[in-house]
């Protein structure tokens, strides 16, 4: 299953900040990076590359084989496969919903997008995998519920939002546009998308 139902927490302590995760932050001072950098063990070159992995699939909420399969279709793109792998994840509809404050999460994102509050171009997509293209508009659904809904995450997290550059929205109609691709200094999420190619180029 792509959702991760354990505790997030705990997984956040365990991988570093995962900002599509969760919103939470632990009363614990203990961090992750400052064990591996005060630990005397030494990771091996697998186990560096696997934590790489693991970001960009709880982060955004997605499979191993869909994982696979975004790695795969970044390796047939010309240009650094790396850079071209997170475009692909940030592109995604749920994961613009989440940038744009509509969802405090990427999974309270896909869930908008599963129920039908969202359009693109006027017309519904349930699909919280589907690819935005610059030029693309999005809006919620017309109806009172929907409107709530979103209205509901933007008074909590409005004052805190930095909508990327790519994208812009209309706080009064609630319409968003997506100008371009996203940015790499756009990406909130803190991950080494190279060490995530190699860890997949022994499957190819």
């Amino acid at each position: 299953m792509s959702k991760y139902r354990g505790p997030r927490l705990r997984l956040i302590r365990r991988i570093d900040s995962l900002p599509g995760l969760t919103n939470k932050t632990s009363r614990r001072t203990f961090q992750s990076s400052r064990l591996l950098a005060s630990s005397s063990l030494k990771l091996s070159k697998f186990s560096i590359r696997l934590r790489e992995k693991q970001k960009l699939r709880f982060n955004y909420g997605i499979t191993e084989q869909q994982l696979l399969n975004y790695v795969k279709r970044a390796r047939k793109e010309k240009g650094s496969s790396g850079r071209i792998l997170l475009t692909l994840l940030e592109m995604r509809l749920d994961n613009i919903i989440f940038r744009l404050g509509w969802a405090p999460t990427i999974f309270a994102a896909k869930q908008l997008v599963n129920h039908g509050h969202i359009l693109v171009n006027n017309c519904l997509v349930d699909v919280p995998s589907f690819m935005c293209l610059p030029g693309n508009v999005i809006c919620v659904r017309n109806y009172l519920k929907s409107k709530n809904l979103v209205e509901k995450n933007l008074k909590t997290f409005f004052d805190n939002l930095v909508v990327p550059q790519h994208l812009s929205f209309s706080r009064d109609n609630l319409v968003a546009k997506v100008h371009g691709f996203v940015n790499r200094k756009s990406i909130s999420l803190i991950v080494n998308e190279l060490l995530v190619i190699e860890y997949y180029s022994r499957k190819f």
